[in-house]
């Protein structure tokens, strides 16, 4: 088990480029199962979720190694693959493994995996993607915990999703790539990263249209080949150094960044006062002496992400006055402002509402990460606190951010990794 310990008060200055995205390469390491020759991934981070797929991939068979400059591209080789069982214990851990039902199903047949892991914010369940999937042909049975399904036809369908789960749209289109006929998915999500998984599998040899918009039609092939894919940006990690940098007063320059995967953010960050530049090297934020308040409401991509709110709940805890934020999409999420108030932040909570009464400076104090985007905001909380701040639970954040202390000492941040037994 280790910690960070942050002393905090010193602004984040410099260049930074961002990682590739978590939520983009977990749905394509699912899909490179359907693949009849292997797969190349560059600008693959080292996240534990991420190692947690891959094992997953391993345990069923299939071949994957890390390599090229400092290990950023995964080589998968699925050739081997020679089970449809997703191990149980590895799937608790890592909730993007449910993406493997669809592939499964389309080049096995079958697949049996058990409610899958990740972060306890609230109910999120796999209810669409099982009626997506057996639009398509599957049938289901749940026995002692674990989904079987099996399929005989895998015909196109046209299926309404009730609400535009990104996780369930992915798992349909991946399915779909191999099944007879057209599958058109109706209220699909935009994510980009949707965007990129239909750009990965179309280089594998799908036949996917509409990616980013609410209708997307996937014409069904015979098979597909592997492929060479560069993995977009994180757009969730630009979002949290950005805060990061307002928050702490800093002058930051983030490289690697799709700004138009983060304009949410960008108006919001405007709106209490940072000074955003966009230019061809990416994205730089300056911030302010002391941000103004705004309100806040969490809405499907392109409104404000919901994995950006715990970060902006600490911005907003120092800001000049009283914010409110609306959580719209989960219903358990704003377990960060418990630890935040032991760092002096005035949060109220009703229900899925927080309102947050800016103080002058938050306090050092040894807090604890319940999930990874919440163990975000503690962390950059204590990079603006008075004093030291000790952040607990940082599997947590390793599951969605590539070597953060790293990053932010290279901004300037006095950060740095202990063994819990070292910080008493």
């Amino acid at each position: 088990m280790t910690k960070f310990v942050i002393q905090g008060g010193t602004p984040l200055r410099g260049v930074v480029s961002a990682s590739g995205a978590k939520n983009a390469i977990l749905p394509m390491l699912a899909a490179s199962v359907m693949a009849s020759s292997p797969c190349v991934f560059h600008s693959a981070p080292h996240l534990s979720d991420v190692s947690t797929m891959v094992k997953i991939l391993e345990r069923m068979g299939a071949k994957v190694e890390r390599g090229g400059l400092n290990g950023s591209t995964l080589y998968v080789d699925p050739t081997s693959l020679n089970s449809h069982v997703v191990d149980e214990l590895l799937m608790r851990q890592v909730r993007s493994s449910i993406f493997l039902m669809g592939p499964l199903l389309g080049r096995m047949k079958k697949a049996q995996v058990s409610y899958p892991g990740g972060c306890d914010i609230g109910q999120r369940p796999i209810d669409l993607h099982i009626k997506g999937l057996k639009a398509l042909g599957a049938h289901f049975v749940e026995e002692h915990g674990h989904i079987l399904a099996e399929r005989t036809k895998w015909q196109g369908a046209d299926i309404h999703l009730d609400i535009p789960s990104v996780g369930a749209t992915e798992n349909i289109m991946m399915g779909a790539c191999l099944a007879d006929g057209v599958t058109i998915i109706r209220n699909a999500a935009k994510e980009p990263e949707i965007v990129d998984l239909q750009s990965f599998l179309n280089a594998m040899g799908a036949k996917i249209r509409g990616a980013g918009t609410d209708v997307i039609r996937i014409e069904g092939v015979k098979s597909l080949h592997g492929a060479e894919y560069t993995v977009m940006p994180d757009r969730i990690e630009v979002g949290t150094l950005m805060i990061a940098a307002v928050m702490t007063r800093g002058d930051v320059l983030i490289e690697n960044a799709v700004v138009e995967h983060v304009q949410a953010a960008i108006a919001k960050l405007r709106e209490v006062g940072a000074l955003i530049t966009v230019n061809g090297e990416g994205v730089r934020v300056r911030g302010v002496e002391r941000p103004r308040p705004t309100d806040v409401k969490t809405l499907p991509y392109p409104g404000f992400p919901t994995d950006m709110q715990p970060q902006m709940m600490a911005l907003l805890s120092i800001a000049d006055g009283t914010s409110v934020i609306t959580e719209t999409i989960f219903d358990s999420r704003f377990k960060q402002a418990e630890e935040l108030s032991r760092m002096g932040a005035r949060i109220r909570n009703e229900g899925r509402t927080a309102i947050i009464k800016g103080v002058p400076k938050l306090s050092g104090a040894l807090v604890e990460a319940t999930d990874l985007r919440s163990g975000a905001s503690l962390v950059i909380a204590g990079l603006a606190a008075e004093g030291q701040t000790v952040v607990g639970g940082i599997r947590n954040v390793d599951r969605g951010y590539e070597k953060f202390e790293v990053k932010l000492r290279s901004l300037g941040a006095d950060v740095v990794r202990v063994a819990s037994e070292q910080t008493g």
